[in-house]
């Protein structure tokens, strides 16, 4: 069977809590493998995006098999890791609240003759763990378990499943959202917001804006079955 957690984005809160629903729920089935899927999105918008990393490092005790996918948001902080030009933009879709979780002040003053964004660059290297820069840069794109392929935003219509490109399975929105062809396997995904989780021919999305709404969502797939969990 398999278990799905949508967007985080820095609420270490609600992962904890979820975490205790989705062990409850695995102690009572009589699967012998279970799976947990995160969609990505774990970093930006929520203020704790360091200690969600630090709770997806947490070696597992239920024995349930864990995949991480990434999301764009990680994408976007791995890209500023290398190159300051999406620095404003990531910043401006989120990435302050990355850079407060890890304690960079993104107002100080830097060295005469310093660009502010390669400043703050190198604050974060220097103060992302060695630990979390290795899982970041350790995250998949999709993951495939029967009838389901698993991935951030979606895929491109029309094109395999093994074709996708990372662009896409990060990034995609409205091509994906609107189409009703099938795509191979049912698609698993975060990456658009919903208030509540949306299931169609083609798609599953499980994204319900847990830094705004407190609602995180993980979607429950054992057999020809399914269900979901949130939080609170």
């Amino acid at each position: 069977m398999v278990y799905a957690v949508g967007d985080i984005h820095g609420r270490a809160d609600l992962l904890d809590r979820l975490h205790d629903k989705i062990a409850r729920d695995a102690a009572g089935r009589s699967e012998p493998r279970k799976v947990l899927v995160y969609l990505g999105d774990y970093v930006d918008r929520g203020l704790e995006s360091r200690q969600v990393i630090d709770r997806l490092l947490d070696p597992p005790d239920d024995g349930i098999e864990r995949v991480l996918l990434k999301g764009n948001h990680e994408d976007a902080m791995l890209q500023f890791l290398d190159d300051t030009a999406i620095g404003r933009s990531w910043m401006g879709f989120g990435g302050d609240a990355t850079l407060y979780s890890y304690g960079v002040d993104v107002l100080g003053t830097p060295p005469e003759g310093v660009d502010r964004l390669a400043f703050i660059q190198q604050m974060l290297r220097d103060r992302l763990p060695r630990s979390h820069a290795d899982l970041l840069g350790t995250l998949r794109l999709c993951h495939g378990e029967g009838d389901y392929h698993f991935c951030h935003a979606g895929v491109r219509p029309g094109v395999p499943l093994e074709a996708q490109t990372a662009q896409d399975l990060m990034w995609i929105r409205d091509d994906f959202l609107n189409s009703r062809k099938p795509l191979g396997k049912i698609v698993v995904h975060g990456h658009s917001i919903e208030a509540q989780p949306v299931v169609t021919a083609n798609r599953i999305g499980i994204d319900t804006g847990a830094f705004a709404t407190g609602v995180l969502t993980a979607l429950v797939l054992a057999g020809q079955q399914r269900a979901f969990l949130s939080t609170p």
